[in-house]
């Protein structure tokens, strides 16, 4: 019993150790990548469209009985750019990453305040949980 709680703590202390944690003014390249300086960050657990990728919406539904709507072509990849640089603003943001990716990028799960930004994303429909990666959201 004592060897298994051996082990779980030193895994626990090591991921601690060997968390990095990036923090400064971020510029937003899409939804789901920021940088911060000249480190690269990939939103960790999450996938945002692609900034050339196309949705639809409905904007208009005549009835619900028949299913009659209308609906408009929108760039969602620049929508989840536009909403993440609006949540962050000014402020600095505060990434930690847990790693890095096939591209060198840092994989990380970044704060606005108190705000976790990978959530939000993913809350309000502007990014979709990349559960193959990661169970988080």
């Amino acid at each position: 019993m004592t060897k298994y709680i051996i082990i779980i703590l030193t895994v626990f202390f090591y991921q601690k150790i060997y968390a990095t944690e990036l923090t400064g003014f971020a510029k937003i390249v899409d939804g789901d990548t920021v940088h911060i300086n000249s480190y690269k960050i990939r939103l960790e657990g999450i996938d945002a469209p692609e900034m050339k990728q196309k949705c639809k919406k409905d904007y208009l539904q005549i009835s619900s009985l028949i299913g009659l709507n209308f609906q408009k072509e929108y760039f969602c990849g620049e929508t989840a750019k536009k909403k993440l640089k609006e949540k962050i603003g000014k402020l600095q943001i505060k990434c930690i990453s847990s790693g890095k990716d096939r591209y060198k990028r840092y994989l990380a799960t970044c704060f606005s305040g108190k705000i976790n930004l990978n959530k939000w994303m993913v809350r309000n429909g502007y990014a979709i949980a990349y559960r193959r990666y990661s169970k988080m959201y």
